[in-house]
């Protein structure tokens, strides 16, 4: 038998228990001291106020640097948290300047009791906190640059559900009622995929150059979209008017939920492009007409193989008082296996897709618009790397407000990584064609017959006046069904197609001989009246858009790469000294107190605060972090070894 046992190995045992420092230690240590220098801790103090009893000696900053902890620590749960923290609880409240870890059920109790003022307060301050510092020096580059050399910035809005599963009570008449704990946190509504009885949505807002939350609003069952729209617009104002950035070319990509008539005015100045849901204006005369015309791009997607055929329909009015909107409309062949959750509607083997926009033709394609909606999917990514690193979906309270306090947390945690992760690692700004440049247009190149315009078409135009006293190309209509209307109610058909020298395509219609012939009309339509043996022609000119010829470019950061740096600092050794207190003498070991606070009297905001602040008489904590460049160090004022 060979053994594998090595004799220089020795193995020992110790019945002392010492436990292993949490790995995420070091980065909170990082982002305290960020928080210390930047003055937010502060800043909450004086403006994130609730008082209330049975929270001990406890503030708000108490329960607040717990949360932040249990953010960056990617614990599944606070018990785990509780359980990592308690053996370091002084430490780790020293930080934040504070004296005694809270306990878990008093954090709860404080989370129950939450009302709406201080969380408003809160999410006050992580907004003011956001604009307060930019991200980096280069944060100018970042952008969209449309094919006319203007700079956008994109903002995502959706919402993302978390689903409770309730367990089925007897209801009986000699049992009291049944009563669930996420009764005013959760509603029934739409849960998708995801199993359960009851639904918590959240709406919300991520800048898409920098990956920054900027807000977060969350309500029970399938919440309030339009309320939370409103309120999400209200941030991104907020945020582009302290960059000085014009809301015109502030463009919000939309979730489908958000396409109607209705909701596309909640968006004010604002550009948007959202996926429209309201397909009966599919059945207005002027889509249906361009329906029935050549497609403006075919846009082909290499993921799912299907290739879209666009009509682009501009200066459409859905609404009597809202301003025109621009209506795109892609159709591709119904599949032959028809899916369980598909898009769009399907007629006669054909499925319809509506977008809705704001962008200018002049300076986005059709298949610019999108291409633009169908990146979105970059956000689900953003929203699958918060739950995996933070979870802010999770239940950390059973009171709608403590909910939504944790999840303001979660999201400034997310923000704080990304600043300090641009100090570890600093990158420049990554520049992406996210489409090429068009051909430049030259009126004088003729263009080959097959091709067409890589810009899209113009409305329909049809000829002037040829003839004094005759009917011209506008007199005839064009019809839903693609065909033309004569003055006598007769009936043109689409007859030829041709490609001018301009790239203009010309469809030629016709009417019939039989209509033309008896027609008493027929004097002021044909060219030799009632002497003319052909029937009425009508052509009908689609000539290339007029657009910008310059590439689309997105510039933008790595996703992950500055967050991952942070989280890389796990991997670290740290190491903590605790130098013993001085023993107190008998003759300083009873305070003197106040006549105030023996008569237990209301205590001030400062006074309640300094109930729980860490004393000078307090033992030395040293923490050395290990793997931290001298310019994050620099950059928080923290000492080098």
């Amino acid at each position: 038998m060979i053994s594998i046992a090595d004799g220089s190995v020795r193995i020992q045992t110790s019945a002392e228990a010492q436990p292993a420092t949490p790995s995420w230690l070091g980065e909170v240590a990082l982002v305290a001291s960020h928080l210390q220098k930047q003055g937010i801790l502060n800043k909450i103090c004086e403006r994130v106020r609730f008082a209330r009893r049975r929270f001990g000696h406890y503030d708000v900053l108490d329960f607040l640097a717990v949360l932040f902890g249990y953010a960056i620590s990617g614990e599944r749960t606070l018990e785990a948290f509780y359980e990592a923290v308690h053996p370091f609880a002084s430490t780790f409240m020293a930080l934040f300047g504070r004296a005694s870890l809270p306990a878990a059920s008093t954090l709860s109790r404080f989370l129950a009791a939450l009302p709406a003022e201080p969380v408003e307060a809160l999410r006050s301050l992580f907004l003011e906190d956001l604009l307060a510092r930019r991200l980096s020096p280069e944060e100018h580059a970042a952008g969209l640059w449309d094919r006319q050399g203007n700079r956008w910035l994109v903002f995502d809005v959706d919402g993302t559900r978390e689903a409770a599963r309730q367990r089925a009570l007897p209801q009986t008449p000699d049992r009291p009622a049944p009563q669930r704990r996420l009764r005013p946190l959760c509603a029934p509504g739409y849960t998708g995929r995801k199993r359960g009885e009851v639904v918590r949505t959240r709406t919300t807002v991520l800048q898409m150059h920098t990956h920054q939350w900027v807000a977060s609003f969350g309500n029970p069952g399938n919440g309030q979209y339009r309320e939370e729209l409103r309120r999400a617009t209200a941030a991104i104002q907020t945020y582009v008017k302290a960059h000085g950035f014009p809301a015109e070319r502030t463009l919000l990509r939309l979730d489908g939920q958000y396409g109607t008539r209705a909701v596309v005015s909640d968006v004010g100045d604002f550009s948007y492009v959202t996926r429209g849901k309201d397909y009966s204006l599919l059945d207005r005369a002027a889509i249906q007409a361009r329906l029935h015309l050549p497609a403006d791009q075919q846009l082909s997607s290499a993921e799912c193989g299907i290739c879209r055929a666009l009509y682009d329909c501009p200066d459409q009015h859905i609404s009597e008082s809202g301003p025109p909107i621009r209506i795109i409309v892609a159709t591709h062949p119904a599949p032959a296996r028809k899916k369980k959750r598909q898009v769009g509607l399907t007629r006669d083997g054909v499925v319809y897709e509506l977008f809705l926009t704001h962008l200018p033709q002049s300076a986005f394609t059709a298949s610019d618009v999108v291409s633009l909606y169908l990146h979105r999917g970059a956000f689900e990514t953003a929203l699958e790397d918060e739950d995996q690193e933070q979870e802010p979906d999770r239940w950390c309270s059973h009171s709608a407000w403590g909910q939504e306090a944790w999840q303001i947390v979660a999201q400034w945690t997310w923000n704080l990584r990304l600043e300090l992760g641009h100090q570890l690692v600093p990158e420049p700004v990554r520049t992406t064609e996210f489409a090429p440049a068009l051909p430049a247009q030259n009126e004088h190149a003729p263009t080959p017959a097959a091709s067409t315009p890589a810009s899209g078409y113009t409305p329909p135009a049809t000829a002037t006046s040829w003839k004094a006293g005759r009917f011209t190309g506008a007199d005839f209509p064009l019809q839903p069904d693609g065909t033309l209307r004569c003055p006598a109610s007769n009936v043109l058909v689409a007859r030829e197609r041709r490609r001018e020298s301009d790239g203009s395509l010309r469809v030629v219609y016709s009417a019939s001989i039989r209509d033309c012939r008896p027609c008493p009309l027929r004097e002021q339509c044909q060219w030799n009246g009632s002497t003319t043996a052909k029937p009425r022609q009508v052509s009908i000119l689609l000539h290339p858009l007029s657009v910008g010829s310059a590439a689309l470019l997105w510039r933008d950061w790595h996703r992950r790469h500055q967050r991952h740096a942070c989280l890389r600092l796990h991997r670290q050794h740290l190491e903590v000294q605790m130098e013993p207190t001085l023993k107190r003498t008998s003759a300083s070991s009873a305070p003197t107190i106040s006549r105030a606070q023996r008569a237990h009297s209301r205590l001030s905001w400062a006074e309640r605060l300094a109930r729980n602040a860490r004393t000078d008489q307090a033992e030395r904590i040293t923490l050395t972090l290990f793997g931290i460049p001298n310019r994050l160090a620099t950059f928080l004022g923290l000492a080098t070894a």
